[in-house]
């Protein structure tokens, strides 16, 4: 994965929801063409914010299930786009867990700036079998590094 778009989770409860922090800082490379003279963030990258704190929401869920498998966002339903996100914020993420099953699962998220809402979109995953030990050994480190500042449920 090129970006990680989130430097921590701050809520953490399996099954239910979770929040994460994103700081958005000038020297992000994205800023470079979106836009030189006015750099906004792109509104892909807030939802793939929202996909990344959400995909290891419902990971986890079904993991407390027995079941190890990786959540692939497959559709963005609903998309709301309301203020642009500029450096020198951070965004609050918020994801509900939704219904799940073996095949998918689907989470409702939000992003806020300043406790207003920027964005926010209903995210549906398809569930797959983990296929390289490396994918998952990676996946445990970039989440006991989100998770180390916060009690786990």
């Amino acid at each position: 994965m090129r970006y990680l778009l989130l430097d921590c989770i701050t809520k953490w409860v399996p099954g239910v929801e979770a929040e994460g922090l994103k700081n958005v800082s000038l020297s992000e490379d994205f800023f470079e063409d979106h836009f030189p003279l006015k750099p906004i963030m792109p509104g892909t990258l807030i939802v793939e914010g929202m996909a990344q704190l959400a995909g290891l929401l419902l990971e986890e869920t079904m993991l407390r299930k027995g079941v190890k498998i990786k959540a692939l966002m497959s559709a963005v339903q609903r998309a709301k786009f309301r203020r642009p996100v500029y450096p020198g914020a951070q965004i609050r993420y918020r994801c509900l867990a939704g219904q799940l099953n073996e095949l998918g699962g689907n989470s409702k998220g939000e992003a806020a700036v300043d406790r207003v809402r920027v964005a926010e979109a209903e995210l549906l995953f398809t569930f797959h079998e983990m296929g390289a030990p490396e994918q998952e050994t990676r996946r445990e480190a970039v989440l006991s590094t989100w998770l180390r500042n916060v009690r786990t449920s």
